[in-house]
């Protein structure tokens, strides 16, 4: 906003109010209580403060309401700007089994799975029988591993669904969830878009996020190891169908599972900016989050598909406060040591300063930690000399981990996949 001449104005609940974002912004004011569905979830709060303010537009990062049609169409009913997509495209693509149907119709190959969402418990047995297990239960709103489980067989699935229904609801005020087949060994690899107003879509290459644990990513590459320009140009024109036939405009993510063969399979399109895009900004020179609020502007995109060329490799580390020896158990606390990486070629994104008290009360992602290099090797050395130097004391965190992933045979040797973790995570800590 600052970069861009903008007056920034933050909201917080009541245990943020020594958030950085508060103490960074022009203008702050509480919204609620700690509780989520008080603050950051209470629609008429977050409009009460646009409009006492006198705020043009909303912009919902990745968190929260950040993929929630009902709260977009009510900025647009309250005469603001929602900076991202229309309220009927985050319906048809943030819909997780909505956008299935959109992507099936759009030719592009999905896993198998539920056609709409899970109403009948006994159906849902039916199509897992028929699918065959394992199979992934997942919530139709929101992301980042939430209202997610893997099923092994249909004594576990009742309770499954149960438990990823009300989880869901929790996170996200949605309770919807439909069926997938797992695929035991496959890579996660998405694609970013940017669309305009003016019917203009371009891909930004992809990001390979397979070092996942519990469905939740941990580091994040740009570009992937087993890409090529071939699958990536096929996967890539994929994206930009899709975000089409949604009559799509802001930036968007569509996620494939890629198996050995580099066939790819559509799993679901996230309606919003990602924590990992700055690996995607890394090897393309973009700014995303600026584009967004060009876009919201009504302004055309500032490249067209020719001008992307990918440059370098760029890895992300997640660094949340864990206890990775505790069952990566939350780790509030008082931070007494805060000390960021400096240098060539490194980019701090955090939300943390000495003296902050991290709560319990929201996602434990306290800095994302974002290296670029001319090659994947020496992004590696580079991200491995970041961490060394990244020091964070007065809680745990998930640092020494990161290291040791990058150090694992496996990550070297660009061989991650998405269950890898799951199995060997014990060898690995």
């Amino acid at each position: 906003c600052h970069q861009l001449g903008m007056k920034a104005v933050a909201v917080y609940s009541k245990v943020d109010q020594e958030s950085l974002h508060v103490k960074l912004a022009d203008e702050a004011y509480c919204i609620g209580s700690a509780q989520a569905q008080k603050s950051y979830l209470h629609i008429p709060s977050l409009l009460a403060v646009a409009k006492a303010s006198g705020a043009d537009a909303v912009y919902p990062g990745y968190g929260f309401l950040a993929e929630n049609a009902t709260f977009a169409r009510a900025v647009n009913n309250a005469g603001l700007v929602f900076i991202g997509p229309s309220p009927e495209a985050i319906e048809n693509m943030g819909d997780k089994a909505i956008a299935r149907k959109t992507m099936h119709q759009a030719g592009v190959a999905i896993v198998p799975g539920t056609e709409n969402l899970i109403t009948d418990e006994q159906e849902a047995k039916f199509i897992a029988e028929k699918i065959g297990y394992p199979v992934l239960i997942k919530a139709a709103a929101g992301g980042g591993g939430k209202g997610m489980r893997v099923v092994h067989g249909s004594s576990e699935l009742v309770k499954a669904l149960r438990q990823a229904a009300a989880e869901a609801e929790r996170s996200f005020g949605n309770s919807g969830i439909y069926l997938e087949k797992y695929l035991t060994v496959a890579r996660h690899i998405e694609i970013q878009i940017m669309a305009d107003n003016f019917g203009n879509v371009v891909y930004l290459g992809e990001r390979d996020c397979s070092t996942q644990r519990r469905h939740q990513k941990l580091l994040e590459e740009a570009p992937s190891p087993v890409m090529d320009a071939r699958t990536r140009k096929a996967m890539g024109e994929a994206a930009v169908r899709a975000a089409k036939a949604a009559n799509y405009s802001g930036a968007g993510t569509v996620e494939f599972i890629v198996d050995d063969e580099k066939n790819f399979y559509f799993m679901e399109m996230n309606t919003r900016i990602q924590v990992e895009h700055p690996v995607t900004e890394a090897v393309t020179g973009t700014d995303l989050v600026e584009t967004q609020f060009l876009v919201a502007s009504n302004q055309s995109l500032p490249w067209k598909q020719k001008d992307i060329k990918i440059k370098g490799w760029a890895i992300e580390c997640r660094i949340n406060a864990e206890d990775i020896k505790n069952n990566f158990m939350p780790c509030p606390g008082k931070i007494t040591r805060y000390k960021a990486p400096e240098g060539e070629g490194i980019r701090v994104d955090s939300a943390v300063y000495a003296g902050y008290t991290v709560s319990p009360f929201y996602d434990s992602m306290i800095a994302k930690l974002i290296v670029w290099a001319p090659d994947r090797k020496k992004a590696i050395v580079r991200m491995e000399q970041a961490l060394a130097d990244f020091k964070i004391e007065g809680i745990k965190t998930t640092i020494d981990l990161q290291k040791k992933l990058l150090d694992s045979k496996v990550f070297r040797d660009g061989e991650m996949h998405t269950s890898y973790l799951e199995k060997h995570l014990e060898e690995i800590i």
